[in-house]
This record gives C-alpha cells, structure tokens and sequence, in this order.
C-alpha cells in the first residue's frame, strides 16, 4: 500500500458521481467520503451538475488514503462534459470548445461522460445522435468515459467503439447518484496520481472494472429531484451572459 494507492501501488477511481449539491442526487459529501474508503478507493471525482461545492466539502473531509477530486459535470451547448481537477464552476451553456478550455486553463483533465445514452435528458442523447459533433469534441476531451453503470442498451460499447476510433483513453464510471451505486463501476490505473498531469499520464494504463446501477436506484432519481426542488436546490441553468442563473 502506498499513499494515494491500493493494492500493489495501484490506483482505484470513480470518476464521476454526485453529491446532494446537485439537484438529482440526495447523497451527503460526508457519507460519499466515508462509502468511498469503505469500498477501497483511493479516488473519488464528485461531479455535481454545475456547482463544486459538495465536492469542495467532500474533499476537506477525506481521510488518509482517499483523495477527493473536485470535478463538475457542464451542460454545454451541445451535450455534457466533465471536468476533473477544479478549483472554481465552469458556466452551463458554453460551446464544447469554450468549456475544454476553461477546464484546462485551470490545469484539469475533460471527460466525455455518456455520450450516447439515449435515455439522458441532459443534452448527451443529443450530442450522442450528431456524430459529427462529437468528433468534433474529440479533440477537445482527454478521455471518453467507455461504461458508465447507468446506462443501458448499446450506449457503452458505442461509446467504447467511439474512444477506439479517436484514440481516446476510456474509464469507467459509476456515475452514482445513490450512495449504494458509488463504485459499482470504477477504473484502476498503474500507480498512484495526486495531479491531472499525472491522471493523463496514467490514462492508458486504465483497466476497467465495470457494473450496472441497479433500476431501483436509477428509479430513485425523480424523487430526489422532488426533494430538492422542495429544498430550493434545482438545476442552474445558463443565462444570456454564458454565466449561471
């Protein structure tokens, strides 16, 4: 065991899941922290729909051994994106393009989450219909996440299929909005990372460890909306300016 890694110097990464800051989710920072070190991952990217905050808090709570990547997930224009590694929310509405570079300005790492999941209201089932247009993001985005737990039918090995083409490095998420989902898929990369330099340079090193959501849990998102709504947490969506309402 060494610090920032599992078994064998290796490391174990979920990269996308959300937090109760999002407005989908019901799943408090502390209990994802205190899942994550059960379930023996070593990385953990919170990505709440348009905000950082839940993962801002989640990282000032992870014990040793954990690291806590403050990631967000961006309604673009075009479809969704991820970026890892931030230290302020990217805007919803932004061009793809534009989205990438504010990532990467602040030194992160953009995913393409879900891209042809045809069951996301999100904007990814439009983005994953234009393939055009998603080859266009291809040379934007650092990898393209090839299995996500929530989604269904051939959504995962297109997007495989799509990574190949590109020559894109693919992970695996459990995109969990329930604390029960977190890791049910996850990636396991060669070494250790603290960094996005070093989480790029790890990228093709990636095994995947896949799994499905359980209906039940995808089942529970409406309620979580509801229950949000009812807090006054709803989604942030773009305003004129390209910044949040």
């Amino acid at each position: 065991m060494t610090a920032n890694g599992g078994v064998g110097g290796r490391s174990f990464a979920d990269l996308h899941c959300h937090s109760s800051a999002s407005f989908d989710s019901l799943s408090a920072p502390r209990k994802l922290v205190e899942r994550a070190q059960r379930i023996g991952l070593t990385h953990l990217a919170i990505t709440d729909h348009e905000r950082i905050d839940g993962a801002l808090r989640a990282r000032d709570l992870a014990p040793a051994g954990l690291t806590v990547i403050v990631g967000e997930e961006i309604r673009t224009n075009a479809g969704d994106l991820i970026g890892l590694f931030l230290e302020e929310a990217i805007p919803p509405g932004l061009s793809p393009a534009e989205t990438a570079a504010r990532v990467h300005a602040q030194g992160g790492l953009v995913g393409l989450p879900h891209p042809f999941d045809r069951f996301r209201s999100s904007g990814g089932d439009r983005a994953g219909a234009q393939d055009a247009a998603l080859a266009q993001l291809a040379a934007a985005v650092d990898y393209v996440e090839i299995h996500n737990a929530r989604a269904y039918g051939d959504a995962n090995p297109r997007a495989a299929e799509f990574a190949v083409r590109h020559g894109l490095p693919g992970v695996a998420s459990s995109d969990a909005h329930t604390i029960l989902e977190l890791g049910v898929a996850s990636t396991s990369f060669a070494a250790p990372f603290t960094g996005a330099d070093e989480l790029r340079a790890l990228l093709g090193t990636a095994r995947i460890v896949t799994g499905r959501a359980a209906y039940l849990a995808r089942g529970w998102t409406p309620v979580a909306k509801l229950v949000n709504r009812m807090r006054g947490n709803v989604r942030i969506h773009p305003v004129a300016s390209g910044g949040p309402a």
